[in-house]
């Protein structure tokens, strides 16, 4: 097996350099994650049922796409950070396990325009559960790091949760 790796453009030597002009920075920021299935304005939609998903005691096989609000604290009144766009997957059989597939985007106060992006396992009912942030932009470029879950409300006849989010990334 032979492996070759080439770079045929100038600005991925560019771009190469520019990061390692930069300092790597650590920023540690707290959100609180609000899923709303109640009400009529709920912040996300299940998309795809599994034929198991109502018979079974874990929602195996749920999707749901969300559009979550991300405050700064966990109660009224809220002052909104962000929005977290993209979806979690009930992949479990025996507890209640997700797979989280999100970008926290942020839409006010110093972070502004910039996202972090979150996917990894959330075993729901688990105290602290960590996810690895993968990637990012804005002033989040070239992020790395991860983020730590914990329940801070969770509705169980509607639903409804509010999660604090405390990330940790690694930056330029």
């Amino acid at each position: 097996i032979t492996t070759t790796t080439t770079s045929s453009s100038s600005s991925s030597s560019s771009e190469k350099l520019k990061k390692n002009e930069k300092e790597k920075k650590i920023t540690h920021f707290t959100v609180y994650w609000h899923d709303i299935m109640s009400g009529p304005n709920p912040s996300g939609a299940m998309v795809a049922p599994a034929p198991t998903t109502k018979t079974s005691t874990t929602g195996f096989g749920l999707v749901r796409i969300i559009d979550n609000p991300l405050t700064k604290r966990p109660n009224c009144p809220p002052t909104l950070v962000g929005r977290a766009q993209g979806f979690y997957a009930s992949t479990s059989l025996e507890y209640v396990g997700l797979m989280m597939v999100m970008n926290f985007a942020f839409t006010s106060g110093k972070y502004n325009g910039s996202t972090v992006t979150i996917l990894g396992r959330n075993e729901v009912f688990t105290e602290v559960r960590e996810m690895p942030v993968i990637g990012g932009s804005g002033l989040f470029r070239w992020a790395q790091g991860y983020a730590q879950a914990r329940t801070s409300m969770l509705n169980m006849t509607t639903g409804d949760a509010v999660v604090k989010y405390d990330v940790h990334v690694m930056h330029y």
